[in-house]
């Protein structure tokens, strides 16, 4: 059962737990520097009033279910490579795997398509 209360050791670990679980910014982009609104409105809700117990139970839930979303989307990565891939890539690499080569389509102008 958690306790009443929170340590702000405790407090910091639920912090930076949510902010691994965040998808990262790119790096390459100027505004990468400054915190996104998310990053934001974590950092006030920790600071406002970190000990109140239903708080921190909402924040761990959260974090439970951002690693339970991060962890759907690999496996779905995984097991599905095909999915970001138009129908035609799709096709040409599963006649590939079977050990076939599509036939070198030619337009009506007798050049490849």
């Amino acid at each position: 059962m958690p306790a009443a209360t929170s340590t702000p050791a405790q407090m910091r670990s639920l912090y930076r737990s949510l902010l691994r679980e965040l998808a990262p910014r790119a790096p390459s982009s100027p505004a990468s520097q400054a915190r996104s609104p998310l990053h934001q409105r974590l950092r006030q809700s920790f600071s406002a009033d970190p000990t109140h117990q239903h708080s921190v139970e909402q924040a761990e839930q959260l974090v439970q279910y951002l690693r339970a979303q991060r962890q759907y989307t690999t496996l779905l990565e995984r097991y599905n490579p095909g999915m970001g891939m138009d129908e035609e890539e799709r096709v040409r690499l599963t006649a590939r795997r079977v050990g076939m080569d599509l036939p070198v389509e030619y337009s009506r102008d007798g050049g490849k398509s």
